[in-house]
């Protein structure tokens, strides 16, 4: 099925958040020649964080899209916890704008989880990619993100339920390539690591008979 996207557009609320919930199936689609494009929304930025912080993150994430096979990045640098504060019609406005420029098959967003940047950009996507006359959105698919996705509260706020699951057994290793390189953000950090990648991706396997698997959940589905 993957094979018809010629044109996939990843949205990420913050660097690394492409290669946790999308990092193997952008793999995937790369070698099948899909043309790749990943939305970085925002990230550490002041005056909350230091301006060196968002450069580091913003390297380590071109070095990693490159492993992936992303054809092109763009990097929106709103404020990281901030998202909420923009006026709702302008941040809307933004993500629109290189949603239009890409006009992509395949989009993923994120799921709404625990982080409000989460939740505002899935808000904007879903708005953005709302079935109109003329556009071209085949389908819609939430990722989960370690560890934001799992840190919710069940059956009080909304649970990861994929399905929808992509073999990964032969790009895990890409995608365990491009998160080491996010050193600043892996680095001592026992939720979001190279082990923990690797057990959601072995555990989402063992619920679709592979080795590994990335589990999205379909929002919309147009063929």
């Amino acid at each position: 099925m993957l094979k018809q996207f010629k044109k996939v557009l990843v949205i990420a609320p913050h660097p690394d958040d492409e290669t946790l919930g999308v990092g193997g199936t952008i793999k995937k689609l790369s070698l099948m020649k899909s043309d790749v494009t990943v939305l970085v929304v925002g990230g550490h930025l002041p005056p909350i964080y230091k301006e060196e912080d968002y450069k580091k993150t913003e390297k380590e994430c071109k070095k990693a899209c490159s492993i992936l096979g992303v054809k092109k990045l763009f990097f929106l640098k709103k404020i990281a916890t901030k998202f909420n504060e923009e006026p709702i019609a302008i941040f809307n406005k933004s993500i629109f704008n290189i949603i239009n420029n890409v006009n992509p098959e395949l989009v993923f967003i994120p799921f709404p989880d625990r982080h409000i940047d989460h939740k505002v950009v899935f808000n904007a996507a879903m708005v953005c990619t709302r079935p109109k006359k003329n556009n071209k959105f085949k389908m819609i698919l939430a990722y989960e993100t370690l560890s934001e996705t799992h840190w919710n509260a069940n059956y009080i706020e909304p649970n990861f339920i994929p399905d929808v699951f992509v073999d990964i057994s032969s790009e895990i290793k890409f995608k365990q390539k491009a998160l080491e390189l996010y050193a600043s953000q892996i680095k001592g950090n026992k939720a979001r690591n190279i082990e923990a990648i690797r057990g959601l991706a072995s555990f989402r396997g063992s619920q679709n008979n592979a080795k590994f698997c990335e589990g999205f959940k379909l929002i919309r589905l147009n063929f």
